[in-house]
């Protein structure tokens, strides 16, 4: 072989080699990212029929919002058969209750199972009957489910429902339970949230008809569906677009707060007022220079008042003086920050707005 040709073989071969990169770049992308994976979580609200699920996943779908998958270990078989195809995955059971699932740890085999990325619960429906448990045994048991949910995957995004309304005629006692159960949602999540793993509140309370949007006063109908599939777009995609936790707007006190020695200061509103009784709620604010692990508060009324059911701290009143502490999960204190107790109590027609006292520990 001669010099000439072997140097136009060497560079025939230099220019395919070359070539190769050119041809590697050019190749598409093997994968796409993978769907966020969604566990909605209740109770027959959610399982039987729960159709406010295929409402909402066809607004997702017809939104734009297509990268996402229900997850669960229950499936409603398209029962709902609302015209159009929808993911029937979900983790709904029927008769389960919040406190009875976190007592016998049920939680965590669904989580493990399902590989949840978002979970959307909407429990407390079934922890209301007889009216013989206490909200902190709710909160509690809301609290253990959070837990092993962030046990399952520590950056778990938790959206919680302030539940939807049940009539008087099912049970005479659950509709305040369940108003005292809502309003103690937002402050609880609050103390609970974190940058890793957000707790956003989707209140699907407001607006919505015991009686004219529920089948027996506890059950949606299609009118309930489409109302608790419309409170749960905004929460949902909010979170899917990575802004963070959501909570109702709070109303500033309606009093200025106190600030005495120790750096506490503390404000009374009346939230809203009837015939024969109010809704109150106190804020402590922590005005000290450094964080505090624990807080008190104190007041009397001066009208004969009666406080009958408290959230968010332990409430005792003794004739007209009331104190009351944190309830552990919101004790701790930055510098600035508040933590907010509600009471519903009794009233004769006067209702002065005494003046509170606190203290840091």
């Amino acid at each position: 072989m001669s010099r000439r040709f072997r140097s136009i073989l060497l560079a025939a071969a230099l220019v395919a080699v070359a070539a190769v990169p050119a041809f590697t770049a050019a190749r598409p992308a093997l994968s796409a990212a993978a769907p966020v994976r969604i566990m909605p979580l209740g109770d027959s609200i959610t399982a039987g029929p729960g159709c406010w699920r295929a409402v909402l996943w066809q607004r997702l779908q017809t939104s734009g919002q297509t990268g996402v998958d229900f997850v669960g270990g229950v499936s409603d078989g398209g029962g709902c058969n609302p015209g159009y195809t929808y993911d029937t995955d979900h983790e709904g059971h029927g008769g389960y209750s919040a406190t009875g699932i976190a007592a016998n740890d049920q939680l965590p085999p669904w989580l493990a199972a399902a590989r949840p990325d978002v979970v959307m619960m909407h429990l407390g429906t079934n922890d209301m009957w007889g009216g013989y448990l206490p909200l902190a045994d709710k909160l509690a048991a809301f609290t253990k489910l959070v837990g092993q949910m962030r046990a399952n995957n520590p950056d778990m995004k938790i959206i919680v429902a302030q539940i939807i309304p049940m009539s008087a005629a099912a049970c005479a006692t659950c509709p305040a339970d369940v108003v005292a159960l809502n309003n103690a949602i937002p402050g609880w999540a609050a103390g609970l949230t974190t940058a890793r793993s957000s707790i956003t509140v989707a209140d699907l309370w407001t607006g919505y008809d015991a009686v004219a949007d529920n089948t027996d006063g506890v059950h949606p109908n299609n009118a309930g569906f489409q109302k608790m599939a419309d409170r749960w777009y905004p929460a949902l995609t909010k979170v899917l677009a990575g802004t963070g936790p959501t909570t109702p707007p709070t109303t500033p006190p309606t009093t200025p707060p106190t600030t005495p020695a120790g750096g506490c200061g503390a404000a009374y509103r009346v939230v809203s007022e009837w015939t024969g009784g109010f809704q109150g709620e106190v804020t402590v604010r922590n005005g000290a220079t450094g964080p505090s692990s624990g807080w008190s508060a104190a007041f009397s009324f001066a009208d004969g008042q009666r406080i009958s059911q408290a959230w968010n701290a332990t409430v005792v009143q003794s004739g007209a003086a009331v104190s009351a502490r944190d309830a552990g999960w919101n004790g701790a204190l930055a510098v600035g920050a508040t933590a907010t107790f509600g009471f519903v109590a009794s009233s004769n027609g006067t209702n002065a707005r005494p003046a509170v006292t606190c203290a840091l520990t």
